[in-house]
């Protein structure tokens, strides 16, 4: 990030300030996912430190200060969308910006805080590895892929059915469909499927997002999007109507029709769209910034947000 003379070491100099605190460290010993039970207490800490030994948190209310929250509700810390909704985004986050993969177009109090709609993490160095393989342009023998959580009945969990029982109406209808390739937990090849694939389904599950989202448009297969009012990340760098479909979540059952209208009409053009170069780097971290990619794409968005910054605020006062 240097390379660019966009970070600081003189906090006076600083327009933002970034809170390192990645509360998905901790994995449940369930289940192997993280563990965000601990995020509350853990984030209120490190806010009580820095505003106990430094001036810049209190100055400013913590309005120039960021942080990440990449779970299934942003900043609520729950993956059920009810009890994220009932516990509402820490009152010592409100006034910050929240770097998040959640994000709908309709309001929402898990939104409700100033923030910048980031793409899930997916490493560049696997995506990479697989086009090696696999090149982008190559020959797509599958029309239609998913790989991930199906559940054949769904649990009924305090009244919510996972991923709205859609993932289990995809299974229902297209299990035994020779145009679907569908597996039922994610394996070893994933991403080698999906760069065989024409289309891939992007369903939602507890939260409307996922990384298949990003893997589908790295690897060059279309992502079909199934999720109401999903809102998706950086849309002045990607085009996400020239890139993918999207279905609603009740024409499920329309989802053959649907894809064989697309790939008897406008297919080489979607196609065309997605395997842009720019499109994939837009939605990809780097170890190192590259101009384009999902950081440079972050602090262009920040950079439309200065007026949070204390310091410009009192430069241009005076």
């Amino acid at each position: 990030m240097n390379t660019y003379d966009l970070r600081t070491f003189d906090p006076y100099e600083a327009d933002f300030f970034f809170v390192p605190v990645y509360v998905s460290c901790n994995f449940s010993t369930v289940n192997g996912f993280p563990d965000i039970d601990h995020a509350r207490s853990l984030l209120s800490s490190a806010v009580q430190l820095i505003s106990k030994n430094y001036t810049f948190w209190n100055r400013s209310l913590g309005s120039d200060h960021i942080f990440v929250a990449s779970h299934d509700y942003g900043a609520c810390f729950h993956a059920m969308e009810d009890r994220a909704i009932d516990d509402g985004i820490p009152d010592f986050l409100k006034n910050s910006i929240i770097l998040q993969t959640f994000g709908v177009n309709y309001k929402h109090p898990c939104q409700d805080v100033e923030n910048v709609l980031i793409p899930p993490y997916i490493p560049s160095e696997s995506v990479r590895m697989t086009l090696e393989k696999a090149p982008l342009i190559g020959n797509r023998d599958i029309m239609v892929f998913f790989g991930g959580k199906m559940e054949v009945h769904p649990k009924n969990i305090s009244g919510k059915f996972y991923s709205k029982r859609v993932r289990t109406e995809i299974w229902r209808r297209y299990s035994g469909d020779r145009r679907f390739y569908l597996r039922r937990h994610r394996f070893a090849g994933y991403q080698a499927e999906i760069v065989r694939s024409v289309f891939c389904l992007c369903p939602l599950g507890w939260a409307p997002w996922s990384p298949r989202l990003v893997e589908s448009v790295a690897l060059g297969c279309i992502p079909v999007i199934i999720a109401d009012g999903i809102r998706l990340p950086f849309p002045s760098a990607v085009k996400w109507p020239e890139i993918s479909l999207t279905v609603a979540e009740r024409n499920v059952g329309k989802l053959g029709r649907i894809l064989e209208q697309v790939a008897a009409t406008n297919l080489s053009t979607i196609q065309k769209n997605l395997w842009n170069p720019a499109v994939t780097r837009a939605l990809l971290f780097n170890n190192h910034m590259q101009e384009g990619d999902a950081t440079w794409q972050i602090i262009d968005s920040l950079y439309h947000k200065l007026d949070r910054s204390y310091r410009r605020s009192r430069v241009s006062s005076q």
